[in-house]
């Protein structure tokens, strides 16, 4: 099933990932599972693009204009050489979710409970929205 899959961060005007489509199991039928499945699906997109990293990069002018659009111009270098565990980065990212660093929306309404039924259909949006957290000092 596609959905339609949105990542938003507050203090920004610009979502951190445009809308994209998705494609989910028939068998995500809570948002404990939603989590575990986008994680998984995301960690697959970083060990492909570690694996399809080129050995000398450059941009076209086309490419520059394309990613102009989105905000950000870059090589798509990845930096850090570690892959995620699998297993390891769904603990953590249903962790986040339960110590309110993110909440989650599915057509406009937010999901609330991990474990209660959820009921997922084709071209249905899904909103993540990251919470920033504040530095500075407490006195």
């Amino acid at each position: 099933m596609n959905v339609w899959i949105t990542v938003k961060s507050l203090g920004r005007r610009k979502p951190a990932l445009a809308k994209q489509a998705a494609e989910l199991p028939e068998t995500t039928d809570t948002l404990r599972q939603l989590i575990k499945n986008m994680v998984a699906q995301q960690v697959k997109v970083l060990q492909e693009k570690k694996h399809d990293a080129e050995w000398l990069a450059y941009l076209m002018p086309e490419d520059i204009q394309e990613q102009g659009t989105t905000g950000k111009v870059g090589f798509g270098a990845i930096y850090n050489q570690g892959i995620p565990h699998v297993e390891g980065a769904m603990d953590t990212a249903v962790t986040a979710y339960e110590d309110g660093l993110f909440k989650v929306f599915l057509n406009d309404e937010e999901l609330l409970g991990l474990d209660e039924p959820l009921i997922l259909r084709e071209d249905d949006n899904v909103v993540f929205i990251r919470f920033t957290m504040l530095a500075g000092r407490l006195w």
